[in-house]
């Protein structure tokens, strides 16, 4: 045998293979679901404060979907099997219990009392806390946040509402002075020109 040739055990050697490492997903793509969430919780917000009518299907419609963005989020800690499934039960009944308190707000002898306005609103502090309850069980921030978020809607539902005309007056405002800007420089790039 020369110095050069390898030994037997040399020969049976097997490279060293890493484990697949897995794809690196973006902050931007990661946080999507919780910012569509956001974004409808934020136009039922408007259609909601703009119409004074409750959208009780609409409400009932984005809570299985917090609750699906919940378990998404959840999926990665659950270890085993046992974990996944008593995280789809525990936000499946979570959910279905909001959407059942949402419907008894719906109850004729509850709407005696509630006009459609603090029904609206009342469904959606629901809602709220909810989705912050929901992120406590999870454990996940983004959530939570979510929740705090919606409940911080709630006063600006109410503000919307008992200053509406006001926001119109501002919004007029800001055109006005958008339109003054606007002319402003289009007359300087006339001069310059």
């Amino acid at each position: 045998m020369s110095n050069t040739d390898p030994g037997p055990a040399e020969h049976l050697s097997v490279p060293h293979l890493q484990a697949p490492q897995p794809a690196h997903i973006s902050f931007w793509v990661r946080e999507l679901p919780f910012s569509l969430v956001l974004l409808l919780t934020l136009g039922g917000v408007a259609y909601t404060s703009f119409s004074k009518h409750p959208i009780l299907i609409y409400w009932e419609i984005l809570a299985p979907i917090i609750g699906l963005v919940c378990v998404w989020y959840g999926w990665q800690d659950a270890r085993d099997n046992n974990a996944r499934l008593r995280l789809i039960a525990t936000q499946a009944l979570h959910w279905l219990a909001f959407i059942l308190v949402m419907n008894m707000v719906f109850l004729p002898s509850v709407q005696r009392v509630f006009t459609a306005g603090s029904t609206a609103l009342a469904i959606f502090t629901l809602l709220a806390l909810g989705t912050f309850s929901a992120g406590v069980h999870i454990l996940s921030w983004q959530v939570c946040l979510l929740g705090l978020i919606m409940a911080c809607g709630i006063p600006a539902i109410a503000w919307i509402e008992n200053s509406a005309l006001l926001l119109v007056l501002a919004a007029a405002v800001v055109v006005g002075i958008g339109a003054v800007v606007w002319w402003h420089f289009r007359e300087r790039r006339r001069s310059e020109a």
